[in-house]
């Protein structure tokens, strides 16, 4: 076998270059250098054919540019809040103005004595005085420059998912509420969700009716609609004290809120 391997080659060189005569090898060819083993496979063994590496194409993704969101200027942010709540807050006023002067007819005539005495209770009232106080609504301007302060024109997280305009808290674990995302003294704290913005502006109205830290509220309204005459007795409706009411003259004035104001 290996003969063959070794003539095969050389008989066919000898017809492509010789006289096309096939000559015989010598009987020492294989002891010759030319005649080894190793050059043999050198000269018989043909190299593979190396194939052509194509350079691999290199492929950029371009990243996806996200959507900007709609960028809301000021003014339309503005608009949309007044827009929104204005007439809700205008139509729970005039519901609670009237519902004022009705008690109020009560009282002068001494009729309804039932029904009085129920609203006192809900209304936390030691008699009809306490009453009417309490059930006087005090300027939608102020109402309008309070949610625009705690809600952030309609914009916080508690106006759109509870409906909480005011910022007003829950203690009452058996009610709608959701978490405000901090704690107090280790508490977490909770805000009051609403079914709509007009609840909570009514419950907004009935909290300044019955807790103590308006009683000096309570007092003056019946008195005077000035909304800058009224805006120092909510001094406590915020830990900046009357620094908080002076923001709030500030968003009115701006705002021209005070032309919301309903006026005999």
């Amino acid at each position: 076998m290996l003969k063959y391997n070794i003539l095969i080659p050389f008989v066919i060189s000898c017809s492509l270059y010789g006289s096309g005569e096939v000559k015989m090898l010598p009987s020492n060819f294989l002891d010759t250098k030319i005649g080894t083993i190793q050059n043999q496979k050198l000269i018989t063994t043909l190299p593979k054919k190396i194939k052509k590496v194509e350079p691999k194409k290199v492929v950029i993704h371009k990243e996806k540019k996200r959507p900007k969101k709609p960028t809301v200027t000021v003014t339309k942010k503005k608009a949309n809040f007044v827009n929104t709540l204005a007439p809700i807050i205008q139509k729970v006023y005039k519901n609670l103005e009237n519902r004022y002067l009705e008690v109020l007819t009560y009282v002068q005539n001494k009729t309804h004595e039932q029904e009085l005495a129920e609203l006192r209770k809900e209304y936390k009232a030691e008699d009809n005085i306490e009453l009417l106080k309490a059930l006087k609504p005090h300027p939608v301007s102020i109402v309008l420059a309070q949610g625009a302060m705690e809600s952030a024109w309609l914009t916080s997280r508690f106006a759109k998912d509870a409906n909480n305009i005011f910022g007003v808290w829950s203690f009452n674990k058996n009610e709608p509420r959701i978490a405000a995302g901090g704690s107090r003294e280790n508490r977490i704290i909770y805000l009051k969700k609403y079914n709509s913005f007009e609840h909570a502006v009514e419950d907004y109205y009935k909290t300044v009716a019955r807790s103590w830290a308006y009683e000096a509220l309570r007092e003056n309204r019946i008195y005077t609609d000035d909304p800058y005459k009224l805006l120092p007795y909510f001094d406590k409706y915020s830990e900046k004290g009357i620094e908080y009411t002076k923001i709030l003259a500030k968003i009115i004035k701006k705002n021209n809120f005070d032309k919301y104001d309903i006026r005999d």
